[in-house]
């Protein structure tokens, strides 16, 4: 069932919002990239796959994030796609304050993208454009390398971590 709503008029209660997106469960990404006081990231669920020719992707940075400004600047940015062994790595970038690449190997991908170890796959892109899209901004990148490795991903869904056999 369908209801219409006036233009400029909230749709939806934002915790009804919220509850029903809990409900769909998605991979968890860290997006890193090169700011102008070194390499910046942060955790991110709102990601896709876009084309496949030619090789996009997307990803939703909140305009709030202290790293917006680096993160959608900046010429190429690296895609981590979580393994289920990282929660550690997702909570860092998600909640960590000051230096989140502290202690951390990291190496240079394809233009200088930032790339973290361990993921279960990771891709270094080339920034293809930047759109507004509500309170956040969609980056999209052009993938120049994807790695892939062995394991399980690590999921979020309602509002927690799972993994594939929690779902099941």
């Amino acid at each position: 069932m369908s209801t219409r709503h006036d233009p400029g008029h909230a749709a939806v209660d934002p915790n009804e919002f919220k509850a029903a997106l809990g409900c769909w469960a998605s991979g968890i990404t860290v997006v890193t990239a090169t700011g102008p006081d070194g390499p910046v990231g942060l955790t991110a669920s709102a990601f896709s796959s876009l084309s496949l020719h030619p090789p996009l992707v997307l990803v939703c940075i909140g305009q709030a994030s202290y790293h917006h400004d680096a993160l959608t600047r900046a010429p190429a940015f690296g895609v981590h796609i979580l393994a289920a062994t990282q929660e550690e790595v997702s909570n860092t970038f998600a909640f960590r304050r000051g230096d989140r690449f502290e202690g951390r190997e990291v190496e240079e991908g394809p233009l200088g993208a930032p790339l973290l170890p361990g993921a279960l796959a990771r891709l270094a892109c080339e920034r293809h454009d930047v759109l507004a899209g509500g309170d956040h901004s969609i980056l999209i990148g052009r993938v120049l390398m994807a790695e892939v490795a062995d394991g399980e991903p690590l999921a979020w869904w309602q509002g927690g971590y799972r993994r594939l056999a929690d779902l099941g």
